[in-house]
């Protein structure tokens, strides 16, 4: 049933006391009501937790049907059935690796013992959003792109396995490739993962925390402009597959209110706010898991030394179907192997099983069934108070920071993730330093090297609450995927584990850039413009930190090469510094040569001082020859590059990074882009995003509750036919951020709200 604002309101409320009457006469009746309001965003009211899932599912099939279809074949381990051995996942890898390690993953064991850990409420919503994406697929079918035999009505396991792909997403999940090709020496496998493999999969690792980076601004009663708290909440999401984020508002009367984004597959909110409360989340620089490095047994290299025993490696065999070149499907046989303290993965040049050492991997979030009852505790906070709470006594956040505010002006850091409980000095008895803390590799000949157990913490093996950074303040807190040390400069964080948190080490550029930004506010009130301008304006950081030793050379130091390098330097001096879509060609030549430059670690004029972290590394070494040979060497490398491009002097950067056909600004976080995004070069010379800002949201709030603006920059729906699947992108384009209706009244008065009421007469059983 649709309603649009054409039909009268007594027309409407008659039409739903109908349906309500109907509905009262029978048993078993779930029912939800979806409001849609600009940019096609779903409002989602039921009476109980089965009805708001029943609507979150429809909704969410009405919307990105094949994008689910497609992550649902991934965590069962099908792509090879579906699709042949050959092809590769959204995340470039290849189907037969995928199938092997999320048939580990996704065992009916631990699918089973998860779900039985969900309370009744997580249950019954999961069970309603099966019910509602399956009545959406029964009534209208797969969309065109993705018609095919794999796509098929979803069973409440499916959201578990989503659900567990999300947790390792921080940890194993990484080392799929590492898993599934770790072989005995001189054994032979049926999987076996090539050195393109690896190479892509170092590239993923590479750029996990540039695709699910993050910045975060709570400001508090001290400095807001009404006294009440705020909440910048901007992070950078893949714009494509399993981590896309879908905006949402889900409404229990009496009971929830609350409106964010949710990943795909999840009913409940993961960023967002409600009548009290908003939250977002970065992603942190604590450590997920930890490597052990095992002592094999001299006589057999299957067989590992712990305390001076002998035991012997389990092995586990993995079955894959894998569809053939005749279409037939065959199954294929993958043996893997793991310790008591994880599987034992192999990356040739890095961890190598040989005759003398194999290694395990141990994540933590593999314990973490808490996880959504995390965010629906989240969901239902009454105060900032109640989310502190909810997080200390839950643990269930995987691999992220919280950051937060509230009505009554407080604002909030936490780095409260699930990490593996290794204090500094059991680090330093069992680990070798010469590793360094990038990957902690401990000691698995010993027993004494294992987690320790705290009875306080949620899960046996991890840091409880109370060890972990929190700041609470009246003023502000920020985070920009750093570790917790400087969450606000004014309250050092320091004294954690490495593993959690180290301090006096280089802030990112995007948290230089924040903090100096907060503090050029002076003393005055910040306001919503202030917070919105902090990702739209595009300011490059780093052009202020080195442009004037990039001009000097430009002026003084081109030599021979003066004529070939003149356009360049004319480009770079008219350059306004910042990357919006009409920012000329200097841009694309700064990243060039940043890109060049900021691996050398002598580059700096002045180097990092952890006394002075905010204004340090600063500056270009161009009095050194190697810097500067290294500075002449990139900027013929750019001018050349920008020739092979067809860009010229009056190029701009909206000609450059595309999504579709719609020019994005922002750019490469490494150059202290707030607005942080990530493009690769595509068959047309030009660049397409592939991550970066994704649910941007500004919450304020007064007596009344919240008062929210954002957008969703990839927009609602991945479906090419859908009237949503750029409108979004566009208004992100213009820079338009919308209000955010919330009450119902907002939601009514939206020019382009309408309505749909949905209901299955009796509900199944329990799957």
């Amino acid at each position: 049933m649709i309603i649009n604002n054409k039909l009268s309101r007594v027309c409407a409320l008659a039409v739903l006391l109908g349906a309500s009457l109907a509905v009262s006469a029978r048993e078993q009746v779930t029912q939800a009501q979806i409001q849609r309001t600009g940019f096609g965003v779903p409002h989602i009211r039921a009476n109980d937790e089965r009805g708001l899932g029943y609507g979150i599912g429809y909704a969410y099939a009405q919307d990105n049907l094949c994008l689910l279809a497609n992550e649902v074949v991934t965590v069962n381990g099908e792509r090879a059935r579906y699709f042949g051995p050959d092809q590769s996942t959204l995340e470039e890898r290849n189907n037969l690796a995928s199938d092997v390690f999320f048939n580990w993953l996704n065992t009916p064991a631990a699918v089973t013992a998860f779900w039985t850990a969900q309370s009744p409420q997580i249950q019954q919503r999961i069970e309603g959003y099966v019910a509602g994406y399956n009545r959406y697929l029964q009534e209208h079918g797969a969309p065109a792109q993705c018609h095919g035999e794999w796509v098929r009505p979803l069973v409440a396991g499916d959201l578990v396995k989503l659900t567990r792909r999300l947790l390792v997403e921080g940890g194993v999940g990484q080392f799929a490739e590492a898993l599934v090709g770790a072989t005995p020496p001189n054994a032979s496998a049926a999987v076996q993962p090539d050195a393109k493999a690896f190479a892509v999969a170092a590239a993923q690792q590479q750029r996990f925390s540039l695709d699910r980076g993050s910045n975060a601004v709570a400001v508090g009663r001290d400095r807001s402009f009404n006294g009440r708290g705020m909440l910048l909440a901007n992070p950078h999401f893949p714009w494509v597959g399993g981590m896309r984020f879908y905006e949402m508002h889900l409404t229990i009367p009496g009971q929830l209110d609350v409106m964010g984004a949710a990943l795909p597959g999840l009913p409940v909110i993961n960023v967002g706010f409600n009548q009290h409360v908003a939250w977002t989340h970065t992603v942190d620089t604590s450590k997920h898991f930890t490597l052990y490095r095992l002592t094999l047994d001299p006589k057999d290299a299957t067989r590992y030394l712990l305390d001076g025993q002998s035991i012997p490696l389990d092995k586990t065999a993995v079955t894959v179907k894998v569809k053939q070149a005749d279409g037939s499907v065959k199954e294929v046989s993958h043996t893997l192997y793991s310790s008591q303290f994880g599987p034992v993965v192999q990356w040739p040049g890095k961890l190598d099983w040989d005759a003398h050492y194999a290694f395990s991997l141990r994540d933590a979030n593999l314990g973490n069934d808490r996880v959504l009852q995390q965010w629906y505790a989240m969901n239902r906070a009454t105060s900032l108070k109640a989310l502190q709470t909810s997080v200390q006594t839950l643990q269930g956040i995987p691999w992220v920071n919280t950051v937060a505010a509230d009505d009554q002006g407080q604002s909030l850091y936490m780095n409260l993730s699930v990490v593996p409980n290794v204090s500094a000095a059991k680090l330093a008895s069992c680990s070798d330093p010469r590793a360094g803390l990038q990957m902690i590799v401990l000691d698995g000949a010993h027993s004494a090297c294992a987690w320790e157990v705290d009875p306080d913490a949620a899960q046996p093996g991890i840091f409880p609450a109370d060890q972990l950074p929190q700041l609470q303040r009246s003023d502000y807190v920020q985070h920009s995927n750093d570790s917790a040390w400087l969450a606000n400069p004014q309250a050092p964080l320091t004294g954690f584990s490495p593993l959690i948190s180290q301090d006096r080490i280089g802030l990112g550029p995007r948290a230089r850039f924040a903090l100096q930004r907060l503090h050029s506010l002076g003393n005055r009130p910040i306001g919503v413009a202030d917070l919105r301008n902090m990702v739209m304006d595009n300011e490059v950081y780093l052009a202020g930190q080195v442009m004037p030793d990039l001009l000097e050379f430009c002026a003084k130091r081109l030599a021979a090469d003066a004529q070939a390098l003149q356009p360049l330097c004319t480009s770079l001096k008219n350059w306004d510094r910042h990357a919006n879509l009409d920012s000329g060609v200097g841009l694309v030549h700064f990243i060039n040569l940043m890109n060049h430059l900021q691996p050398m670690p002598d580059a700096w004029r002045v180097a990092f001082d952890p006394a002075q972290p905010l204004t340090t590394p600063r500056g270009l070494a161009i009095d050194r020859a190697p810097v500067a040979n290294a500075l002449r060497a990139a900027m013929l490398a750019s001018t050349a590059d920008v020739a092979k491009r067809g860009l010229s002097a009056t190029s701009t950067w909206g000609d450059v990074q595309l999504s579709g056909q719609t020019p994005i600004h922002g750019g490469p976080q490494e150059l202290g882009i707030y607005n942080a995004m990530q493009s690769v070069p595509r068959a047309d010379g030009e660049r397409e995003v592939v991550s970066g800002s994704s649910y941007l949201q500004i919450v304020t709030f007064d007596d009344q509750g919240p008062h929210a603006e954002g957008l969703l920059a990839f927009s609602q729906s991945s479906n090419p036919a859908s009237p949503y699947f750029k409108d979004q992108t566009q208004a992100f384009s213009g820079k338009t951020l919308s209000p955010l209706p919330f009450t119902e009244a907002q939601i009514h008065a939206d020019p382009q709200y309408r309505q749909q009421v949905i209901q299955e007469s009796s509900s199944p059983a329990t799957p």
